[in-house]
C-alpha cells in the first residue's frame, strides 16, 4: 500500500466562502423534507405517529464539510491563531476537519452527551469507517469568512492516526437520519456527501508500480535459473554438435553420465522441476477456459523446462526430454547403467510384443484426459500412475504404497531398460504426438545398409526403437545417441568398415599416372585416392 499523502503546509493563498466553496475546498450536502420522507417510503416509519408533514421544499439540513489541515482551508476558515493553536494540538498522523450545518436536522444529536458517541456521522476512507467520541470534538464558536452563511452548529471533529486516514484519498461523509418505526423500533438511512482534496493541498506518493508475485518468484529462484539455462545450453551444444561428439565416445558418455546425473540431483530433487502429464491437462483446460501466463509463470523452473521442450520437440522430437531432461527417467537409466556394470542380465521381450506395449502409455494419456473433461481433481488423483510425485518431489518420503510402487518401478529398471518409460508413461505419450511436427531428421542411417541385414543398432538400442528394417521410430526414440555413435564406428558398423578397408586399399594403391619411381625421381610423395566416407 501507497504511505498517505502529506499536506503542504507553505501552500496558502487567501480565500473567502464562495471561493472555497466553489474549488471543492469546503463541500455541501444539502436536504429538504421531500428527500428525506422519500428515503423512508415502503418502512414502517413512513407513517408511524406522523404529524403535519414539512413542506418538501423546506431545508431538511444544510451541511458544509471540509478538511482543516490544509492551510488554505484552516487558516481562512479559523484565522491564523486558531489554526496555529490547531495544528500544534494534533500529534503525527491526525486530522482535524470541520462540520457546519443549518436547518431541522442536527448532525450532532443528543446521543452522543448519554453515550459520548456521535451516532449521526461517520468518515468512510475506503473500507475503513471512522466514528467519534466525545473526546474527539472542539465546538466553534465563529469562523473568520465573514461572507459565510449563518450556521446554528460549527464543530470540529478529530481524526485519529490509528484510524488510518489519508488526506490525499477520496473519502465521505454519512450522514445517519433515524425514525421511529414503532414503540422501540427505528429504522435509518445514510445521506453521503464525497469529499477529495484539491490536488495543490498535498503531496501524493509516487505510485508503486506493484509486480506480480511471480516476478519476486523468479528473483528469489534466480540460483536454480541460472544452473538450468547453463545446463540446457550445454545439452543444446551437444545436439547441435553431435555429429562430432558421437565420433568420440570416450568423451559423449561420461559426458551423458554427468549430465543424466545433473538431471536427477539438481533438476529433479532439488529444483524439483520434474514436469508430469498433470502439467499437459492443466494447460489444456486453461486454453479452454480463462487461459492466464502468470499461474505458468509462478513455477520459473517448470515454465523454462517447458519452453525448452516445446522448442525441442519442434528440433528433436521427445526424446530431448526423455533421454535427457526426465528426473526419473534418467534416475531409471543411471540405474540401468549400473546394473549392466554388474553384468545383471536384461530381459527383453520380442519386438512385435515390444510394439504392441508401446499403445499402453497413450491409452493411460488418454484415459486420464477423458475423466480431466469431467474433473480435472479426480485426474490429478488417478495421474500417480506416475511416480514421479513420490521419487522425485518428494525423494521418496511418502506413504509406504506410494514409495513400494516407485521403487518396483526403479528395480524394474534394472532388468529392462526404461520399462516404465517406454509402456506406461502418459507424459511421453503426451509428448510424442506434437513430435509429429518436428522439422528435422537429424539421426543418419546407411541407406540400403541399415536393418537390411545389419541390426546392430537396432540390437544395442536400449529402447528399442530401431526397427527390424533399421527405420527409427521418432516417437519412441529417447535419443541418447548410441546408434549415432555405431554410425560413425569404423571398427563395428559393416558399411563404415567397408569404406574404411576401400580407403585403406586406395592408400596402398599409387596413381597410375604417377608410377612410384618416377614419383621419387621427381621427389614428390606419391597422393592418395580422397574417398567420401560421409553418405
Amino acid at each position: 500500500a501507497l504511505p498517505p499523502a502529506t499536506v503542504k503546509a507553505d501552500v496558502f493563498r487567501p480565500a473567502d466562502w464562495q471561493t472555497l466553496t466553489g474549488d471543492g475546498s469546503i463541500r455541501r450536502l444539502h436536504l429538504n423534507h421531500g428527500q428525506g420522507d422519500q428515503a423512508f417510503v415502503g418502512t414502517p416509519a413512513e407513517t408511524f405517529l406522523r404529524g403535519t408533514p414539512k413542506p418538501a421544499d423546506q431545508t431538511f439540513i444544510d451541511l458544509y464539510y471540509t478538511y482543516l489541515n490544509a492551510p488554505t482551508v484552516g487558516r481562512n476558515l479559523l484565522g491564523d491563531t486558531a489554526y496555529q493553536k490547531l495544528m500544534a494540538n494534533l500529534k503525527p498522523g491526525e486530522h482535524a476537519i470541520a462540520l457546519m450545518a443549518s436547518g431541522d436536522y442536527s448532525f450532532k444529536g443528543s446521543g452522543y452527551v448519554r453515550g459520548g458517541i456521535f451516532d449521526r456521522i461517520e468518515v468512510i476512507q475506503g473500507n475503513r469507517s471512522i466514528t467519534f467520541h466525545d473526546l474527539d470534538h472542539q465546538r466553534v464558536r465563529d469562523f473568520e469568512l465573514s461572507d459565510m452563511p449563518d450556521m446554528g452548529e460549527k464543530d470540529i471533529f478529530f481524526i485519529r492516526q490509528d484510524a488510518g486516514f489519508d488526506p490525499g484519498s477520496p473519502w465521505q461523509l454519512d450522514l445517519l437520519v433515524r425514525r421511529a418505526s414503532g414503540p422501540l423500533d427505528t429504522e435509518f438511512t445514510r445521506f453521503s456527501g464525497n469529499y477529495s482534496i484539491p490536488d495543490n493541498y498535498v503531496d501524493r506518493p509516487e505510485p508503486i508500480i506493484e509486480q506480480p508475485i511471480w516476478v519476486q518468484v523468479w528473483y528469489d529462484k534466480m540460483f536454480q535459473i541460472v544452473i538450468l539455462s547453463i545446463g540446457l545450453l550445454v545439452l543444446t551444444a551437444i545436439m547441435l554438435f553431435q555429429d562430432i561428439l558421437v565420433r568420440y565416445p570416450r568423451i559423449l558418455a561420461p559426458l551423458r553420465i554427468g549430465f543424466l546425473i545433473y538431471t536427477v540431483v539438481f533438476i529433479g530433487w532439488y529444483a524439483l522441476a520434474q514436469l508430469s502429464v498433470v502439467n499437459i491437462l492443466t494447460f489444456t483446460h486453461s486454453l479452454m477456459s480463462d487461459f492466464s501466463w502468470s499461474s505458468f509463470l509462478i513455477d520459473p523452473m517448470m515454465f523454462i523446462l517447458w519452453c525448452f521442450v516445446a522448442i525441442s520437440i519442434l528440433m528433436w522430437g521427445r526424446g530431448i526430454y526423455c533421454g535427457w531432461l526426465c528426473p526419473f527417467g534418467a534416475l531409471q537409466d543411471l540405474v540401468n547403467k549400473a546394473a549392466r556394470k554388474l553384468k545383471v542380465k536384461q530381459i527383453e521381450v520380442p519386438f512385435g510384443l515390444h510394439e504392441r506395449l508401446w499403445a499402453i502409455k497413450y491409452i493411460i494419456l488418454l484415459v486420464l484426459f477423458a475423466i480431466s473433461l469431467n474433473s480435472l481433481e479426480t485426474a490429478e488423483m488417478y495421474a500417480e500412475v506416475e511416480p514421479f510425485k513420490t521419487a522425485i518431489t518428494l525423494r521418496f518420503m511418502r506413504d509406504w504404497t506410494f514409495v513400494l510402487y516407485a521403487v518396483a518401478l526403479v528395480a524394474v529398471s534394472m532388468f529392462n531398460h526404461k520399462f516404465y518409460c517406454r509402456y506406461v508413461c502418459p507424459l511421453g505419450a503426451g509428448l510424442a504426438i506434437p513430435s509429429r511436427l518436428r522439422l528435422f531428421d537429424w539421426l543418419k542411417r546407411h541407406r540400403g545398409d541399415c536393418g537390411t541385414p545389419c541390426q546392430i543398432c537396432a540390437n544395442e538400442c536400449e529402447v528399442k526403437a530401431i526397427h527390424p528394417n533399421g527405420d527409427i521410430n521418432p516417437n519412441e526414440c529417447h535419443y541418447c545417441l548410441d546408434c549415432q555413435v555405431t554410425y560413425w564406428d569404423s571398427e563395428r558398423c559393416p558399411p563404415m568398415i567397408k569404406r574404411r578397408r576401400r580407403y585403406e586399399k586406395a592408400s596402398r594403391t599409387p596413381q597410375k599416372n604417377n608410377p612410384p619411381n618416377a614419383a621419387s625421381a621427381a621427389g614428390a610423395t606419391p597422393r592418395n585416392i580422397p574417398i567420401n566416407l560421409v553418405e
